[in-house]
């Protein structure tokens, strides 16, 4: 008996681990492989208006699809220190942040490291970003900017000093138009997968 039941658990511990797509680079190839996470971004877009790629690209430069990523923690003589930063999770949000979502939108059982969560937090900062600042929700970039630097650091222009940061803003613009130029040939096939499985809806 106990040979037996040793596969089941393993299958079932395999099947609980978190997702990680294994080609990042392919909007579709991420979708297909889990389907929920179509899901959760097409309510995201249907909440917020920000469109899936640019949502995606996003998640791609904070965490490449990892649950519980956090900054790196620096040391003093292999000694540990505190981390620099409380981000934490696909979107790496920030507590702060993280918090005024949480009261704006009611949702206090949800967390970080849950990818629906992430990414409706990441339309709601977009979406707020486009109202404080006017950035346009199609803007990969400017909206890049404007969640890493903040609203006030970026009507401060708080990157323009930062070239390193204006790169990768650009490779997030990049990334959404390679995104979105691929979920426009996939699209119609997802659709008919997520009908298919309705009860990912």
């Amino acid at each position: 008996m106990r040979r037996l039941l040793t596969p089941v658990c393993a299958l079932f511990l395999v099947s609980c681990k978190a997702y990680i797509p294994s080609n990042t680079e392919n909007i579709c190839q991420i979708f297909e492989g889990n389907l929920g996470w179509y899901k959760d971004v097409k309510i995201t877009r249907k909440r917020w208006g920000i469109p899936a790629h640019i949502t995606m690209a996003i998640v791609y430069q904070e965490s490449s699809y990892r649950a519980k990523a956090r900054p790196k923690r620096p040391t003093f003589f292999f000694i540990p220190l505190p981390r620099r930063s409380s981000a934490y999770g696909y979107a790496q949000a920030q507590d702060p942040a993280w918090n005024d979502y949480r009261r704006e939108t009611g949702k206090w059982g949800h967390d970080r490291d849950d990818f629906g969560d992430a990414v409706n937090f990441i339309g709601w900062y977009s979406n707020k970003s486009s109202e404080v600042l006017g950035i346009s929700k199609w803007d990969a970039y400017s909206q890049y900017l404007a969640y890493h630097e903040g609203w006030t650091g970026y009507r401060n222009q708080s990157f323009k000093k930062k070239p390193s940061l204006m790169k990768v803003a650009e490779k997030v613009r990049r990334v959404s138009s390679q995104y979105g130029k691929q979920l426009e040939k996939c699209e119609g096939r997802l659709e008919k997968k997520n009908n298919k499985w309705w009860f990912l809806r």
